[in-house]
């Protein structure tokens, strides 16, 4: 039996970075994958879909060329081209993560992962072949899939999850989007730009609901204005597949409606892949679909841990990989800090972007903070202007006593590429006057941050 310092069960962003890293501190890794390497994030959701976002992007500022001086004749948006050249972004990163694992002498043992008691992993590859493998630590980080709504059973045809989303070979002619977080809202963007017509049907009050509310209201407006329909407290029944397309019966504040469309995405979240991986069988506790762990991701069970969409958190890509670290660290015997949950970046890749850190406006306040809050709107930034994307803002909000930062919101043209700023600054509890005397370059989008600092204590300059 092959015998390892770790067995990884699970090679994305959590695992693959965990086993690297474990590589580093001088440990015998061996990570367990039954599908592609690299995982959802790498194959099928984060980097996937910034290539078809890309697209979406570039064919807008085509049709917009007019507006920058630009004539050029008409552009058309091919489906398959589009899923193409994001299939083989995907292929390239996950061959990345190959040429990581040899250079780390990581072993990759192709299969499905099950925890066996005493420390072993059985693993059954494509022919069905059960091997056993022991190892002194296990980490479970097998991620997640789409959740499925009762009221509509994806079918991987006319009601469909982020996966099929991302390779249609026919691009619809009508989209009924449900659900309106990060990957409801990039598909929504996606589709609508490249001109299907797009309803999207979210139960909450408002759109992307874990936002900050301005940034949720500055969203349905950019949106409304590129053509998309949007209803809000409101919840998809059940959804009629007999026909060529779909009908959607949909229950809204004013009354039942229904919707037609060629397709459904179901965008309602995801849940745990915990099945049959042997959890009960070693003793491993579970609460509501997650595994419990501690502050290193121990589990009660000796010798076993957990990581990614799998424990209690968000379910971010840079979350998982951050636990990863944080996980073999503390098994290597080093000192790592607990990560902190209230200074994990959020992203929305959708056009304008999204980007928040720490806590809300409400959030805030119903944590007893007296606030201080500033906002700057792109439309008063000359490079917002300059580059046609004034849409949105920057909001930052500070402890009035004491001035701690306790949050950040921002909606507009690349503010994902923004917000580390906020989450550094936030990580060495830098105050509001230090972001305001630091002298922010011109111009440039991220001068934004300093303005609606200023703003917060009445010394904006440019509002």
């Amino acid at each position: 039996m092959s015998k390892y310092d770790l067995l990884v069960i699970g090679s994305g962003p959590g695992g693959y970075v965990a086993a690297i890293r474990a590589s580093q501190l001088g440990m015998k890794v061996g990570v367990v994958e039954k599908a592609e390497l690299g995982g959802i994030c790498l194959n099928w959701g984060c980097i996937p879909t910034k290539a078809l976002l890309k697209s979406a992007n570039v064919y807008e500022y085509i049709k917009h060329a007019k507006e920058y001086g630009i004539t050029i004749g008409e552009a058309k948006a091919d489906m398959r081209d589009m899923v193409k050249r994001s299939r083989d972004v995907a292929a390239g990163m996950s061959k990345g993560v190959q040429f990581l694992f040899k250079k780390n002498k990581i072993e990759q043992i192709a299969g499905f992962g099950k925890l066996k008691k005493g420390g072993k992993v059985e693993v059954t590859d494509a022919t069905g072949k059960k091997t056993d493998y022991e190892a002194k630590h296990i980490i479970v980080a097998t991620g997640g899939r789409s959740r499925e709504l009762p009221s509509m059973k994806i079918d991987g045809k006319k009601i469909i999850g982020y996966r099929e989303a991302m390779v249609l070979d026919e691009q619809p002619k009508k989209l009924l989007v449900v659900g309106s977080g990060a990957i409801g809202v990039e598909f929504a963007y996606f589709y609508n730009t490249i001109g299907t017509e797009v309803t999207i049907v979210e139960f909450m009050p408002r759109i992307v609901p874990v936002e900050d509310e301005e940034v949720s209201k500055q969203l349905e407006k950019s949106f409304k204005k590129s053509g998309m329909t949007i209803h809000t407290n409101s919840e998809v029944t059940k959804v009629d597949t007999s026909g060529k397309g779909c009908v959607a019966t949909v229950k809204t504040p004013t009354g039942e409606i229904k919707i037609e469309a060629d397709v459904v995405l179901s965008a309602a979240g995801v849940v745990t892949n915990l099945e049959g991986i042997g959890l009960e069988e070693v003793g491993v506790k579970t609460d509501k679909g997650k595994i419990l762990v501690d502050d290193y991701y121990k589990t009660n069970v000796e010798g076993v841990y957990a990581i990614g969409d799998v424990v209690r958190g968000p379910a971010l890509a840079h979350v998982a990989s951050a636990e990863g670290i944080i996980c073999v660290e503390k098994i290597a015997g080093q000192h790592p800090h607990p990560l902190n949950y209230n200074n994990i970046p959020g992203c929305t890749y959708c056009s304008p972007e999204i980007a928040s850190v720490g806590y809300t406006e409400e959030a805030a306040k119903k944590a007893g903070y007296e606030v201080k809050v500033g906002k700057f709107p792109f439309t008063a930034s000359g490079k917002a202007k300059a580059a046609g994307a004034s849409d949105g803002f920057v909001k930052v909000i500070f402890d009035a006593k004491y001035g701690e930062w306790l949050g950040a919101h921002m909606i507009g043209a690349n503010v994902t590429e923004m917000i580390a700023e906020v989450v550094t600054a936030r990580n060495l509890e830098t105050t509001g006057h230090e972001i305001i005397k630091s002298v922010h370059p011109h111009p440039t989008m991220s001068e934004a941050i300093m303005e609606a600092a200023a703003a917060a204590y009445g010394e904006v300059i440019h509002l």
